[in-house]
């Protein structure tokens, strides 16, 4: 078996989302109206693509590779990178500290969130941030969003729980990372994100990062964006595959990109450290403890996951990074099988 197979499969398996997402997602993909009301910017998708780099070479490649195209919740592992940063640069000094000083963090429930909380999206965070209610993702099944299938109906008024107790996948509580994050570094986060680390691991500078209408703030006398945490009302990141893959190569090399420590000495370990209530999620990366996340992949390996089919699979335990966009989401396992045929 050859990595031309596994590449030519995950071309011929693409994802069964339209090529007219703003449709998509007017349609209600993720929640009916009004919640779906879209806040930013939304493009078309192109054609499936994406690569291969076993041991630090490329092995295969299907489709535009430079095709820039939404990636929606991969970028809350892009806003954990970025955590990780403020942490190199002291601007957090304990993930386990609370974000009381935040505006938006204060009061007896909010005012117990910490760092931690929200990059393992435990946070339980209360509140309206840039025109969208919490309660929107509060009952969000990621197995079911698709198939109207939740055992309860999502976005209901889910009694919440104290922070640090209960897991949720929730888009406004990662917006709301967003802009704690914004607040630290006091610089919008794309030009943070393309100073210290795309720009030095040789990425382009054709992607873009974006967030509402509703999200400009001022800091410091300055207007500025608060980026969003993935595409689901709109914004978030745009980028293509091979940008991509070098920041999946950052994260398998430890953070360090030729000889330079772009992320804190043990970041990524902790990054991809099981979540004591969710073993299979790390800070805001999907993790794969026993195989339990994807059985054909190693158990070592993580993955950056957004909607519509848009992956990045890091695999330590064999030194490999994989890109894929738009596949079928179903047929992902089978081809980590295909790509582990080949390197046996």
């Amino acid at each position: 078996m050859s990595f031309d197979a596994a590449a030519q499969f995950a071309a011929s398996h693409e994802t069964a989302w339209p090529r007219d997402i703003r449709t998509h997602l007017e349609a209600g993909a993720f929640e009916p109206p009004p919640d779906n009301a879209i806040l930013g910017p939304v493009y078309p998708r192109g054609a499936p693509n994406g690569l291969i780099i076993h041991r630090g070479a490329e092995v295969a490649r299907w489709g535009d590779t430079r095709q820039l195209d939404m990636t929606f919740s991969v970028a809350k592992s892009y806003l954990s990178i970025l955590a990780g940063v403020a942490v190199k640069d002291g601007l957090i000094g304990d993930l386990d500290a609370p974000l009381g000083e935040e505006p938006e963090f204060a009061g007896p429930h909010n005012g117990a969130i910490t760092w931690r909380h929200l990059l393992q999206q435990t946070s339980e965070w209360e509140g309206t941030l840039f025109g969208k209610a919490d309660r929107i993702d509060r009952y969000r099944s990621l197995a079911s969003e698709f198939s109207g299938a939740a055992a309860h109906r999502k976005g209901d008024a889910r009694p919440l729980q104290a922070p640090g107790s209960y897991w949720e996948y929730n888009d406004v509580r990662v917006n709301a990372l967003s802009y704690a994050l914004l607040r630290r570094f006091r610089r919008p986060l794309p030009e943070v994100f393309a100073e210290r680390i795309l720009g030095p691991v040789g990425g382009s500078d054709a992607w873009r990062w974006e967030g509402y209408s509703t999200s400009d703030v001022e800091i410091d006398g300055k207007r500025m964006n608060s980026v969003s945490g993935g595409g689901h009302w709109g914004g978030g990141i745009r980028i293509h595959a091979e940008d991509q893959a070098l920041i999946g190569r950052l994260m398998l090399n430890d953070g360090v990109w030729n000889g330079a420590r772009l992320l804190p000495e043990g970041w990524v370990g902790l990054s991809t450290t099981p979540c004591a209530i969710k073993p299979d999620y790390g800070l805001l990366w999907w993790l794969n403890p026993n195989g339990v996340y994807k059985s054909n992949a190693s158990h070592a390996s993580f993955f950056g996951i957004g909607a519509g089919g848009n992956v990045t699979w890091i695999d330590p335990a064999n030194d490999l990074v994989a890109v894929l966009r738009w596949i079928d989401m179903a047929a992902l396992n089978d081809f980590i099988g295909l790509v582990m045929q080949a390197i046996r």
